[in-house]
């Protein structure tokens, strides 16, 4: 009986972990990749225009900490004279945006 409880929890954090990701790739798609691309690389008009990192790139993906990427997320994002470059994902709970995130990481090449 434990090891039929034991594997239903897995397999039910499995599902909501692949729940997660799915759900992050679809923010991703409605809210992020018109900046960023679809694929991460950040060759889209607006994207060339603020100079937007590619994120398929290991060396940029190595330099940017998850709690850095969450914050950035939560607040937004300004240049130095205090332009917004990035608008703050207010309506996303934590747990969205930390999917988000760990999508962000899957772009990875």
């Amino acid at each position: 009986m434990k090891k039929i409880i034991l594997l239903a929890t897995v397999f039910g954090l499995a599902a909501a972990i692949n729940a997660s990701a799915d759900g992050a790739k679809d923010i991703w798609t409605a809210q992020c990749a018109k900046c960023h691309g679809a694929d991460g690389k950040g060759q889209t008009k607006i994207g060339q225009k603020l100079g937007i990192r590619d994120f398929t790139d290991p060396k940029v993906q190595d330099s940017i900490k998850d709690d850095a990427a969450f914050k950035a997320l939560r607040e937004g994002l300004k240049n130095s004279d205090g332009k917004t470059l990035m608008k703050p994902f207010d309506a996303l709970s934590d747990d969205q945006i930390k999917a988000l995130v760990a999508y962000v990481r899957t772009l990875k090449k």
